[in-house]
């Protein structure tokens, strides 16, 4: 017998540098009660969702970008999404910037926060994998800043109890790296969620824009395969001031089948029933880490971090 619930992924489009909190806010809330037209229990919104992607500008003075991140949960920003959300009775993930003082000093993170349909705070990840270069390369096109504004996240990969079952985060970049859906699945994550905002040139190399875009779709494939997991993944795209970033917004199945995907760079809600016991016989039987894996021989995983190429 399946064990079904709606899960809803609400793509952004661009939010540019002269957009009030306020307006943005508004667009999320509009895509939240469009989620709860469609039956949805659950809402992915993208990576820095509150405001444009800032790590793409040169700051040096915190009292410069301080306005782009929030202080507490949920924030006065934030306030009227949450308030909406428990009316609906909708749980739901949201990528913001978030600063804090412990001690006396300032920390700053790519956040994510994961709210029940209660509108309890369940908890929060901190982006691990930040792209980019902290020093600014010189290309007045193309900045990608985040070591610039985040520290590392601190909080590992925590895996989160729901009513539609265990449920792990990620922002953008960590989805690229299998280690952050397998640390999740060995936790227990039967669902994994996240944001991103992903620049169509890319800072290493000159990709073709459609490998962008396959790159990002073959990371969420895999992951929800290799782990018999359901991925849902909400990008903010278009063009936000003229710097442009994929779309692809897309919810797939344990099988690694992508069953619905946004068509636009724009606000787009997508949706989908979940089986949520469909990854079940992936975990049992191709993928049954207590009987197949042999951690005995995976040292060089967290044992180093790079390796040494001859030229």
């Amino acid at each position: 017998m399946s064990r079904k619930q709606v899960f809803a992924v609400a793509q952004m489009g661009p939010v540019h540098l002269n957009d009030t909190k306020e307006a943005t806010v508004a667009r999320l809330m509009e895509m939240l009660q469009e989620a709860h037209g469609r039956g949805a229990r659950w809402v992915v919104f993208p990576e820095l969702a509150l405001t444009t992607f800032f790590p793409r500008y040169v700051y040096d003075d915190p009292a410069e970008y301080d306005r782009f991140y929030e202080e507490g949960l949920p924030s006065p920003a934030m306030i009227p999404l949450f308030d909406l959300a428990r009316t609906f009775g909708i749980g739901f993930y949201l990528g913001y910037a978030e600063k804090l003082v412990e001690n006396g000093i300032v920390h700053r993170f790519n956040t994510s926060v994961l709210v029940s349909p209660t509108g309890e705070i369940l908890g929060k990840y901190r982006k691990i994998h930040l792209p980019g270069t902290k020093d600014p390369i010189g290309d007045p096109e193309f900045e990608h800043l985040e070591k610039r504004y985040f520290e590392v996240g601190d909080m590992g990969f925590p895996v989160f109890k729901t009513d539609a079952g265990p449920m792990g985060m990620c922002i953008c970049n960590d989805r690229r790296w299998p280690e952050t859906f397998r640390t999740m699945a060995l936790r227990g994550a039967q669902i994994f969620m996240l944001g991103y905002n992903t620049p169509t040139r890319n800072i290493h190399h000159n990709e073709p824009v459609h490998l962008r875009e396959h790159h990002h779709r073959l990371s969420l494939e895999s992951a929800a395969y290799q782990n018999g997991a359901w991925v849902m993944a909400a990008a903010k795209c278009g063009s936000e001031d003229g710097f442009a970033m994929i779309g692809g917004s897309s919810i797939v199945s344990p099988t690694g089948e992508t069953v619905t995907r946004a068509v636009t760079e724009e606000d787009e809600v997508i949706s989908y029933n979940c089986d949520l016991d469909l990854g079940a016989y992936i975990r049992r039987s191709v993928f049954n880490f207590a009987k197949h894996r042999r951690p005995e021989f995976y040292g060089p995983i967290t044992g180093q971090v790079g390796v040494e190429m001859d030229p």
